[in-house]
């Protein structure tokens, strides 16, 4: 299933938390699993828990005993002895509203996945019950993924809606491209990284569980990539990225950037000129180099009126990466309304129009 699609389907899950049953996202590592959840509670204004039960012993859910003496009256015991459990503090309060996310949870040893037998089904652990707010969302990675894996009973696995994250090509589980963009352009992720990804799709995830390479393309390592080309000095960033995306797609990204200096003057670009080159992937080394040269109102609205001179595909891309550094420099350009008109087809997650 789609990322876009897990977000709309917990969205609705956390309308009715005590009837929906509790979902399970499996995928492979670096996809995005926690962060999609911890996204949605963002976006719906309510609590988030990420709970690692892979982190704790069978005993520490249930909590401590705490015992309490016997009640005698002249003499005689009225009431025996007991214990009454104090449950963790990492579990959700009374009126908690929100998603108690059970992260890496086949990674946990069976012992500890048993413990959530209750929890998951009966909203409950021992005396203590979950609020009527929260729901639960587990995830984990499969045994094929070479992660610290321990296979689920039956069980517990019937205890849960099974949701694959991304989309299923010949049995393997892959990120969607368009959703991965989406939330780059949200959160401001380097324009030459999306215009890599854009013309080099199968780059986003590279995972082979099989392979001896410590680092390989994900959607987290991209992520990881972005933030170390902020810092990393330029002599360095070659082997910094081998060590973030793998050697293969480092070359490749390094490869890409390489092709910049093979792009018209930006400043002519800027000063009037119309010039689009032919090949393909300097379309996209253009589209992400102008993106990010831009910094004025005036060099927004001159790449507004250049990116019609573009094939479509390129002058949406182009208008969306402006739009995720400025939305009000694009809205406030003479060309804005002349572009949303002929692009009023194309959806974007982010609100353009």
């Amino acid at each position: 299933m789609r990322p876009k699609k897990i977000k709309e389907l917990l969205s609705k899950a956390l309308d009715n938390p005590e009837e929906a049953p509790p979902i399970f996202i499996w995928g492979p590592p670096g996809v995005g699993k926690s962060a999609i959840c911890a996204e949605v509670a963002e976006e719906k204004k309510v609590g988030f828990i990420d709970m690692r039960l892979v982190q704790k012993d069978p005993t520490d859910l249930r909590g401590i005993p705490i015992p309490q003496m016997p009640v005698y009256k002249d003499g005689k015991m009225v009431e025996p002895g007991k214990a009454i459990w104090l449950s963790p503090s990492d579990l959700p309060p009374k009126g908690w509203v929100g998603i108690l996310f059970l992260d890496e949870l086949t990674s946990a040893v069976p012992l500890t996945q048993a413990s959530a037998y209750q929890l998951t089904f009966d909203r409950k652990l021992g005396e203590y019950e979950l609020p009527e707010g929260c729901y639960i969302v587990a995830a984990g990675n499969r045994i094929q993924d070479r992660a610290v894996v321990h296979r689920m009973s039956s069980a517990l696995m019937n205890r849960f809606v099974h949701i694959n994250f991304g989309d299923e090509i010949d049995g393997q589980l892959f990120p969607n491209l368009d959703d991965w963009i989406d939330w780059a352009l949200g959160v401001q992720i380097s324009p030459a990284i999306i215009g890599f990804l854009k013309w080099k799709p199968d780059m986003l995830f590279k995972f082979r569980p099989d392979a001896e390479e410590n680092a390989f393309p994900t959607p987290r390592s991209w992520d990881f990539a972005d933030r170390m080309m902020k810092f990393t000095p330029k002599g360095l960033l070659n082997e910094v990225l081998e060590g973030t995306i793998g050697k293969g797609a480092a070359a490749e990204f390094a490869a890409f950037l390489k092709v910049q200096n093979e792009l018209p003057n930006l400043e002519e670009i800027f000063q009037g000129s119309n010039f689009v080159p032919t090949k393909i992937d300097l379309k996209y080394a253009l589209v992400s180099a102008l993106a990010m040269r831009a910094k004025t109102g005036a060099e927004y609205g001159r790449l507004l009126d250049y990116s019609f001179n573009l094939p479509a595909e390129f002058s949406v891309l182009l208008v969306t990466m402006l739009v995720s550094q400025n939305e009000e420099q694009v809205v406030r350009s003479k060309s804005w309304p002349k572009w949303a008109k002929e692009h009023s087809e194309i959806v974007v997650r982010r609100k353009m129009i």
